[in-house]
């Protein structure tokens, strides 16, 4: 099998883009790869340093304000679908599966006017304008979310959930809460606010830190790099500091390993995040950004909210009292959190890659007849 796959811009489309190859070359050992992302995009690193093939396009957002910056727009878009099509006819795909950004949306397009299978994923509860704009043309859909599949044509959509959730669902993990001067033997709290951090957040931990401190819990915070310093002296100069039961670092690198062992998060609610917090069945405190398209990841969190998997605190409801209210929910009593751990499992997806495979398999299928 030859397969292109396509997603840029952010992580939550690149990571289950790379999580599905796996899964196909665990069923496929003959499988051949191209990845084509865009040029500034992130994935210009991240699929590289994989041994992944790359190809870069040229592409830019729309802005959704009147802007003679969207002509530049379709211009790049237009010429980066004939490169596309050249890409295409060069690697001779069986299959090309885009997961969204405005990458994918020049590549998946090329091919459906090429007349090769399409499969697109939408990783969110709202769906991207590139993935409407793609669905009508593809082969197969798959979401990761239920609610997702009213947003494109009727019955076209299936439910797979997040093929990042299967690579971690499986994953093995040796960590130890004593490598940051933990012990293993108490429930912990990570309070995680993305790769970057989340300035909000950080706020609501300075303000909660001397209740933290007082809990019979252990507490892990990550401020994110950049803000790291910005958040230790914001302490010292409120004349806090963290107890024995509290960490504070900049970043985790093994996150996943990480996450195997932890009791409960405090997190955004981006579609990665929801993928492995519910195939590991974590209770989870989900603050959804607002700052991002369609408040996509307030309807994230809905979704788990509804099924009883988790607490939600919108932002603007988030202080240092209302995150110690509810960490001491989901920490101090065990029920509670042990049946939000069964609902977290329940609604998780640790198939998801092969689900995704599935779908694929048979567009393939359906071309050739």
């Amino acid at each position: 099998m030859r397969v292109i796959l396509s997603g840029g811009g952010t992580g939550g489309h690149i990571y289950p883009a790379l999580a599905l190859a796996e899964v196909i070359k665990q069923h496929d050992s003959d499988v051949e790869f191209l990845y084509v992302g865009s040029e500034r995009g992130v994935e210009s690193s991240i699929v590289p340093a994989t041994g992944m093939p790359f190809k870069k396009l040229t592409v830019q957002g729309f802005k959704r304000s009147l802007s003679l910056d969207n002509i530049k727009t379709v211009n790049l878009f237009l010429k980066a679908v004939k490169v596309s099509k050249q890409i295409i006819k060069d690697f001779k795909p069986d299959v090309v599966v885009g997961t969204g950004g405005y990458v994918a949306g020049a590549v998946v397009y090329a091919a459906q006017r090429m007349h090769i299978p399409t499969v697109i994923h939408e990783q969110n509860s709202v769906a991207g304008m590139t993935n409407k704009f793609l669905a009508r043309g593809a082969s197969k859909i798959g979401v990761a979310f239920d609610v997702a599949k009213s947003q494109f044509p009727a019955g076209k959509a299936v439910l797979v959930g997040n093929p990042r959730a299967q690579q971690v669902a499986h994953i093995k993990s040796d960590f130890s809460w004593q490598t940051l001067g933990l012990r293993d033997d108490k429930p912990t709290l990570l309070i995680f606010g993305g790769s970057q951090g989340a300035p909000a957040i950080n706020l609501a931990v300075i303000a909660a830190i001397d209740q933290f401190n007082e809990r019979s819990y252990q507490v892990v915070i990550v401020t994110g790099p950049k803000r790291y310093d910005n958040v230790l002296n914001k302490l010292k100069e409120n004349n806090i500091a963290a107890a024995d039961n509290v960490r504070i670092v900049p970043y985790i690198d093994n996150m996943p390993e990480v996450l195997v062992q932890t009791a409960a998060i405090v997190s955004r609610a981006g579609a990665t995040s929801i993928a492995e917090i519910t195939a590991l069945g974590i209770p989870s405190i989900l603050i959804p950004s607002p700052y991002v398209t369609g408040d996509h990841q307030t309807k994230n969190a809905q979704s788990l909210v509804d099924a009883g998997a988790a607490l939600v605190i919108s932002e603007p409801e988030l202080t240092g009292q209302s995150l110690i209210a509810a960490a001491d929910i989901l920490l101090l009593d065990e029920s509670v959190s042990e049946k939000m751990a069964a609902q977290t499992t329940k609604i998780g997806m640790p198939d998801a890659g092969d689900r995704l495979y599935s779908i694929i398999l048979d567009a393939i299928a359906e071309k050739k007849v």
